[in-house]
């Protein structure tokens, strides 16, 4: 990286992002059609180092966003197919014992798995078992594998993005809480309008082949997600945060009763954390040092949706996480202010 770039200030770069984002977006385009939303909120969480879950029916682009994504942010890109037979093994690597061909001697090697990559697609993770699951979760959190004793950082940036089948379908297994809180977002991505389905029909049968250009890189990306956490989050919307997730909670004080009868578990304190970093996210793609109520509205549902058990009485009485999350913006009060 040269000095140029190490000497901007975080509000030159925010300038830079947001141009930078509307190139990215132009590409992803081409490739992309409809899923406005959904690819906003991919890149909400790439550019500060977030996890995704991507959740929908299928042949709705969930691979295809992916894969485009990786192109044009030039990053090294790896998809793993989860099955029922995988092994923890397939995802972070194995030891394997050799042989010098000179000396006869054996000798213990690391084989890497497919997990050191800059973008790891975990492809309909619901597949396979909780236990290998769970091999994700020390390279999610930690961006590092540790095998016989010895650990190892994987590159940077390091993003994982996985995917699953909103339907329910035999040989799928439920996702642990602990591994689900580790995806900064949940995302849907739904069936497309008429209008879209047939441009991607005509596109997609045609001879024209789709020519994407690399908009920016992996150290673009650590840069850019340096400058959003230099963005400023005001003590009010601080609090707000902190108590639209408390309120998540049946079994804390003040809890309000649709809460209590609807809602088994509610988020825990990362969920506040991506809230507030997430936040900052939009807020830096428009160019901004400071971030408002609405950028916390934007990223509310995709945080909060796979961070909330609902009830028995919720399934009866056909409650949803994001109704039950638009009820409590309603019933948290909002701060008031300039930044509100």
């Amino acid at each position: 990286m040269s000095a140029t770039v190490v000497s901007q200030s975080p509000s030159a770069v925010l300038a830079e992002l947001k141009t930078v984002r509307e190139k990215v977006l132009a590409e992803v385009r081409k490739s992309i059609i409809g899923q406005q939303q959904a690819i906003e909120h991919v890149l909400t969480a790439l550019f500060v180092g977030g996890h995704c879950l991507i959740q929908g029916p299928p042949a709705t682009a969930k691979t295809a966003l992916v894969a485009t994504l990786a192109q044009v942010m030039a990053l090294d890109f790896k998809r793993i197919q989860f099955a029922p037979d995988l092994m923890p093994s397939d995802i972070s690597g194995t030891e394997i014992l050799e042989e010098d061909q000179t000396t006869g001697k054996r000798f213990v090697k690391f084989a890497k798995g497919p997990v050191f990559t800059n973008l790891l697609m975990a492809d309909e993770i619901n597949r396979t078992p909780p236990k290998t699951q769970a091999a994700l979760l020390e390279v999610m959190q930690e961006r590092q594998v540790t095998v016989g004793g010895q650990t190892m950082p994987l590159p940077t940036p390091f993003f994982v993005l996985a995917t699953l089948s909103s339907m329910e379908q035999e040989g799928s297994y439920k996702l642990p809480e602990a591994q689900q809180d580790r995806f900064m977002l949940s995302i849907e991505m739904n069936y497309l309008t008429q209008d879209e389905e047939v441009t991607v029909v005509r596109h997609s049968t045609g001879a024209k082949k789709i020519e994407l250009q690399k908009v920016i890189g992996g150290e673009d990306l650590l840069r850019f997600a340096a400058a959003i956490r230099s963005v400023i989050l005001p003590p009010a919307l601080g609090t707000y945060i902190v108590d639209l997730v408390a309120a998540t909670r049946p079994t804390v004080a003040g809890a309000p009763d649709f809460v209590k009868d609807y809602i088994s578990w509610g988020a825990g304190l990362r969920a506040s954390q991506n809230i507030a970093l997430a936040s900052k996210s939009v807020a830096g793609q428009d160019g901004r040092d400071t971030v408002t109520i609405s950028d916390i509205r934007k990223v509310i549902v995709p945080i909060l949706r796979h961070r909330i058990g609902l009830s028995f009485a919720a399934d009866v009485d056909h409650m949803t996480v994001e109704t039950i999350i638009d009820r409590l913006l309603k019933f948290v009060p909002a701060p008031t202010g300039s930044h509100a």
